[in-house]
């Protein structure tokens, strides 16, 4: 009961504080506080600019991320501008962007999301596919490499371990496995964290840290990295991946649906899982997945594969949607079908692993992060792909957010009224 009063708590914290998209000297306004409208429903948006009365205001809007709807140019004056005024009949989504000479702003929108539909049909043999996949993953019998991470003195009481875990496929799963030391046997949950796309950068790796403030927060954590990849490697080892075995991983094998890049990524969750699963700390309900961007693709995807993972946050998910294009709309990161002429080649291949299939049959609960101005992760390709689940969604539309946090003014707004309350959520779901 107390989990889902903080939802409702966080989604009117967010409807009130949305409305206002601006830059340094350009301010956009929307009618909906959240940009959500049903279809039918008038869109007005309107820019302030005052500082740059006299000047002129670019105006473009665009559906559906890439396909332009209208072009005008204004001059600012001292008063607010109707810069955009319109409806849809469809499910789709709207952004309009506003540029002078030094500054730009740019306000998104969606209209009648939750009816958005796949733009093609799962295979047939989805299901059989998935079941022989994992049939032959749990025949392989576990095996574990560890070496102990020396902590620090503010780390005494909690224990990490660099893991290995062998999979199928080229690589096993490796990251680092953080607990605390004397749990009780079935009181801990699990959290699972995963990362964001690219290979020698920050952000792609599995640290420590990450994986013991989780533990210090009460959970089993893993940090797994989403390549198998060594973890605390020179510089240059993971500068070499980047530049040769993994470059532009995303487009490997997209004819076969068993090279594709994404199989031995989705198998290395489901490996890392059954690792998880079986720690005796484990209390057998709570496996909360966490990840942004592919980080984000991989959580939902965890969800729809492997019925123990109850929650994930998805912040801004990638791998949704892949033939959004054939419905008029741009696909998810990393928009494989786009990328070559062999389309018959790759609807034989892609569909097993688009989060938008995967999703169909999962019963977590879903907190999603989504930019309503995202250009790689566009926001019809994520509610595309969540309106196949079946469980609760909590879901935050972000008007004003592209793909990254945004900065600045708007991005206080956005630690307020965004990163705070999905702070709140986990750590409400790990009490």
């Amino acid at each position: 009961m107390k989990r889902h009063l903080y939802n409702s708590i966080f989604s009117f914290i967010l409807i009130g504080l949305s409305i206002v998209v601006q830059s340094q000297n350009i301010t956009l306004k929307q009618t909906s506080r959240t940009g959500i409208y049903t279809k039918g429903q008038k869109i007005i948006v309107k820019a302030i600019a005052e500082s740059l009365a006299g000047d002129t205001l670019h105006i473009r809007v665009y559906k559906n991320n890439t396909q332009l709807l209208e072009q005008k140019n204004l001059i600012i004056d001292a008063d607010s501008l109707l810069v955009y005024e319109g409806t849809s009949a469809e499910p789709c989504s709207i952004i309009v962007e506003a540029r002078s000479k030094m500054e730009n702003a740019s306000i998104g929108m969606l209209i009648d999301p939750a009816k958005l539909k796949p733009g093609a049909r799962c295979p047939g043999d989805f299901e059989s596919y998935w079941n022989k996949l994992k049939k032959s993953l749990n025949a392989l019998p576990l095996e574990i490499k560890s070496e102990v991470v020396l902590g620090t003195e503010n780390d005494k009481g909690f224990s990490c371990e660099d893991i290995e875990i062998n999979c199928l496929g080229p690589k096993p799963a490796r990251g680092y496995f953080a607990k605390p030391e004397k749990a009780a046997p079935k009181s801990l949950p699990i959290v699972l964290l995963v990362h964001a796309a690219g290979v020698k950068g920050s952000w792609c790796r599995s640290e420590p840290g990450n994986a013991l403030g989780y533990a210090k927060r009460g959970a089993l954590c893993f940090d797994l990295n989403a390549h198998g990849m060594l973890n605390d490697q020179p510089e240059n080892y993971y500068a070499d991946l980047e530049n040769g075995e993994l470059k532009t991983y995303w487009l490997q094998g997209l004819t076969s649906r068993d090279e594709v890049y994404f199989r031995g990524m989705y198998l290395r969750l489901l490996r890392t899982i059954d690792f998880l699963t079986k720690q005796p700390e484990w209390d057998g309900k709570r496996l909360l997945v966490i990840g942004e961007s592919q980080g984000g693709g991989q959580a939902l995807i965890a969800a729809g594969l492997d019925q123990r993972v109850s929650a994930v946050v998805a912040i801004v998910p990638a791998m949704c949607d892949w033939y959004g294009s054939l419905a008029g709309r741009m696909s998810g990161w990393p928009q494989p079908f786009e990328s070559k002429n062999m389309k018959k080649e790759m609807m034989k291949a892609l569909p097993y692993f688009d989060a938008t299939n995967i999703l169909k049959d999962s019963k977590a609960i879903i907190y999603t992060e989504i930019g309503l101005i995202d250009m790689v992760c566009p926001s019809t390709s994520v509610y595309t792909a969540i309106n196949q689940a079946k469980g609760q969604k909590i879901v935050y539309t972000v008007p004003y957010r592209p793909h990254h946090q945004p900065e600045g003014i708007l991005g206080r707004t956005w630690q307020e009224t965004v990163y705070k309350p999905r702070d709140l959520f986990i750590k409400n779901y790990l009490k």
